[in-house]
């Protein structure tokens, strides 16, 4: 299965050029800016028009309609993208796991804060699963800041227990950049407000392999996201 991955598009996405091809378009959150259904409903056009024969979504931190009008969001995105909060779907053999939460930051979107809470949110994701699809990242990679490390601790300890063959977020923009770690491969997958290509990796299940195809370099120092 070739994977095209993107995150933090927040409605940008028109000034990506054309979607390189794949099987799978996966976002890993923060479609939106302010995060209203009709901001959404854009997005959702733009996520129709890909040629992908599966899109597969999990919302972040800019996404607040997923988190105060989940039905309604839902809907806006269709019968043709799986959307994940917290819960599995199995695609072409492949089993993902996606989840939105992310350490507390500010008033935004599935916030929890670090300890106890993002412990119990990890503990869902089973064992057995190939590619984890997170909007935030795991300590220690691709969560530097001009303030330090934003990634969760918790969640780093969660990938030691579950070791998802690929795990993808965003959520730091200039964390992009893809690492092998302990038989696992990471990546941000940000487009710094699509400033940045999408970044292509392929997996074969049967293999549990991940191959890098096309990983573009990170943008330059920014803003956090």
């Amino acid at each position: 299965m070739r994977l095209v991955c993107l995150a933090d598009t927040h409605l940008y996405e028109h000034e990506l050029p054309p979607l390189p091809y794949g099987d799978a378009l996966v976002h890993a959150g923060d479609l939106l800016r302010r995060g209203t259904l009709d901001e959404l409903a854009r997005a959702a056009a733009w996520l129709k028009e890909q040629p992908h024969r599966h899109k597969i979504v999990v919302a972040g931190n800019h996404d607040r309609c997923f988190q105060q009008t989940p039905a309604e969001a839902r809907a806006l995105l269709g019968d043709d993208v799986v959307y994940l909060r917290d819960e599995a779907a199995t695609i072409d053999g492949v089993r993902f796991w996606g989840s939105p939460w992310q350490p507390e930051f500010g008033g935004w979107a599935f916030n929890l804060p670090r300890g106890a809470a993002l412990v119990e949110r990890w503990a869902q994701i089973p064992a057995g699963v190939d590619v984890l699809i997170t909007h935030g990242p795991p300590r220690g990679f691709g969560d530097g800041t001009r303030s330090g490390r934003a990634g969760c601790e918790a969640l780093l300890e969660a990938l030691a227990r579950v070791r998802p063959a690929l795990h993808l977020f965003g959520h730091i923009h200039e964390g992009g950049g893809l690492w092998r770690h302990d038989e696992m491969v990471l990546a941000n997958v940000t487009t710094w407000e699509c400033e940045r290509g999408p970044t292509v990796i392929s997996y074969d299940p049967r293999a549990r392999q991940v191959t890098p195809i096309d990983v573009p370099p990170a943008r330059p120092s920014g803003a956090w996201s």
